[in-house]
């Protein structure tokens, strides 16, 4: 049986990352875990730090948002203590992922970033990644954070239409 609610934070995380090949930003494992009120706020993001801390977790920062992946270790550990987590929870996880995977996989799998460079200039990358590969990448040069900021949110908003405007100039 499992020792603490604690742990038991932490295999629910663990399962969210099993049941998905990309990863999970904090706010959506966030979203799953308060609604549900599992926990709150503070005892979610220690368990997210110790299962990096144990390297059951690796996280990607991009921008402003934390991107959790799974490892191999992590993989192992959830194989061993899947079973502590009630058929119920599993159940809930399993329709929540279900239910919201077109918007899950479609956050992790457009991201752009952007840092400035050795002038004064700032460098924007924009991607679309499919499970961990990059299938399409993007890199510009623009004169300002502010013009950084928008390309970003851009991207994200439509990096479907420009993908495809793109590929079409580029197939002429």
């Amino acid at each position: 049986m499992i020792e603490s609610s604690f742990t038991l934070y932490k295999l629910i995380i663990l399962y969210m990352l099993q049941n998905v090949n990309f990863p999970l930003s904090n706010t959506q494992i966030s979203d799953f875990i308060l609604e549900k009120e599992y926990t709150n706020y503070f005892h979610l993001q220690e368990a997210l730090s110790e299962l990096q801390d144990t390297k059951l977790i690796e996280i990607e920062k991009v921008r402003n948002t934390s991107y959790y992946h799974m490892t191999e270790e992590g993989s192992k550990t959830l194989s061993f203590f899947e079973n502590e987590i009630s058929p119920e929870i599993r159940e809930e996880i399993d329709h929540y992922m279900k239910e919201h995977s077109y918007e899950l996989r479609k956050k992790a799998s457009v991201v752009a970033d952007y840092y400035k460079t050795a002038g004064d200039d700032y460098e924007v990358r924009c991607q679309a990644r499919e499970r961990k590969a990059t299938i399409f990448e993007i890199v510009v040069t623009v004169p300002s954070e502010e013009a950084a900021k928008k390309i970003c949110s851009n991207w994200e908003n439509r990096s479907q239409k420009i993908y495809a405007s793109i590929m079409n100039e580029l197939s002429r």
